[in-house]
């Protein structure tokens, strides 16, 4: 079984890389690329696989859950410049990509109990464009 939940938050960021030239950056990124950054309106799902309890019947507590969220994720991420103010994002460019990438990095050591585990990471950077992350594991070269 798969629960999900869904929570928004907004912050600001750059897609950048200090290691190429400003020809160079404005060809990859594009308008993403200005210098002054932009800001998204991000919506996050967070699926947690696992077996019901036998005793509550879930999964996982949602309300746990969204704690864990707004701690994990919606305290540090919220109305923040990433590159400035959220690590790693001072030596990663905040692509949407790597954003869900350390959303899932800062959720899976507390949603790794027995018979429970982080499934999905789907991050929105806009309503028409998202990622899902599923894990190092999932990912081959």
């Amino acid at each position: 079984m798969v629960i999900t939940r869904k929570i928004e938050f907004s912050a600001s960021h750059v897609c950048r890389n200090p290691e190429l030239s400003e020809q160079q950056n404005r060809d990859l990124f594009g308008l993403a690329a200005n210098p002054n950054g932009h800001g998204h309106n991000y919506v996050l799902e967070v699926s947690v696989e696992g077996r019901p309890d036998p005793i509550t019947g879930m999964v996982l507590d949602l309300k746990e859950l969204k704690e864990l969220l707004n701690r994990e994720v919606v305290e540090p991420y919220d109305h923040r410049f990433l590159n400035y103010e959220v690590p790693p994002f001072d030596r990663v460019v905040p692509t949407v990509e790597n954003i869900a990438q350390d959303i899932w990095r800062r959720l899976e050591p507390h949603l790794s109990a027995p018979g429970q585990k982080l499934s999905l990471v789907r991050l929105y950077e806009t309503p028409d464009l998202y990622v899902d992350y599923l894990g190092d594991y999932a990912c081959s070269e």
